[in-house]
């Protein structure tokens, strides 16, 4: 028997798991992602990821602005099994009931550590030693269903958000194809998940992205990882906002005010914190290119001394 399937997803992290399906033996009967959204200068609306992959294939797509009468076109079309990656939208009960089989999602965390909408980032961000992808049968919580398999990868050294990003989404890809060549018997086995280690991934917001060099070292360049593609490091200096792309931990001298730059010369652009030093690598002026700090100082003075602030109300300059 084949089996009947929707696809419910929307940003390009879910792309790999949609094609995973797309090469499986599985009917894909319908693509849900969110309603196109204003993008760009112009602000005209711009498809997803998903929806544009979804065009390639002449795939019926589905943009509902609510999900409350969805139910009935799954029972409809006599859908099997709907599979639910970064979709953004919670399902309600009657369509989570709806597929015969059941409704399974990939989440990029291990379960139940990082529910939520930023996992990749707050892992970073906190310092975990690893994450992975877990998928999970669908219940009407905020990924809380039982798991059905988890996989654990490193997370490797500077790693920046989007990198992760990358390998998780692919990571996510192998699953959903092994989880569905073994779905044969139209059973899906899954386990609770443990009672206890859940934490929760808030979205991220433009206004944590700026810097206070009072924090540790170690810290400080976390978070520069973890918001880096978005919503990008920032921090005040001679009225300028700079974007941080990439830092190291410099040495664990403690000798100025947090946030005075201490070196600029040469690819050395290290800035006194709380506690250690930041050596900053790529930076950013606004409507400029990313640079490495080397070539950044070559047209750019930086005078040592100079001090890196939080901007005076960080609202209005978010």
């Amino acid at each position: 028997m084949t089996i009947r399937a929707v696809f419910a997803g929307t940003p390009d992290f879910a792309v790999p798991s949609l094609e995973a399906l797309l090469n499986s033996e599985v009917e894909v009967i319908a693509v849900y992602c969110q309603p196109d959204r204003p993008a760009g200068r112009g602000q005209k609306l711009r498809p997803c990821a998903v929806k544009s992959r979804a065009i390639q294939d002449n795939l019926t797509i589905r943009q509902p602005e609510s999900l409350k009468s969805e139910s009935s076109y799954l029972r409809d079309q006599k859908v099997d099994l709907a599979v639910v990656v970064a979709y953004g939208m919670l399902l309600p009960e009657a369509m989570l009931e709806a597929p015969t089989v059941g409704c399974v999602n990939v989440h990029a965390s291990l379960l139940p550590r990082w529910r939520g909408a930023a996992p990749i980032q707050r892992a970073i961000e906190a310092g975990d030693a690893n994450t992975g992808v877990t998928l999970m049968r669908m219940d009407v919580g905020l990924d809380t269903g039982p798991i059905i398999e988890t996989c654990r990868i490193p997370i490797l050294k500077s790693e920046n958000s989007q990198s992760l990003h990358d390998r998780l989404a692919i990571l996510g890809a192998q699953m959903v194809s092994g989880f569905l060549a073994g779905l044969s018997s139209g059973v899906i086995a899954s386990e609770p998940q443990p009672k206890t280690g859940a934490t929760y991934a808030r979205a991220l917001t433009r206004d944590e992205a700026w810097l206070d060099w009072r924090c540790p070292a170690d810290q400080l360049v976390r978070q520069i990882c973890a918001f880096n593609p978005w919503p990008l490091a920032r921090s005040h200096l001679n009225g300028v906002d700079y974007r941080i792309h990439q830092a190291a931990l410099g040495s664990t001298e403690l000798s100025a005010v947090p946030g005075t730059i201490i070196r600029a010369q040469g690819p050395c652009l290290r800035v006194q914190t709380g506690s250690g030093t930041v050596d900053v690598l790529k930076l950013q002026r606004p409507g400029g290119k990313v640079l490495t700090t080397k070539t950044f100082l070559n047209g750019h003075a930086i005078t040592p001394g100079s001090v890196f602030t939080l901007p005076a109300d960080i609202h209005a300059n978010g």
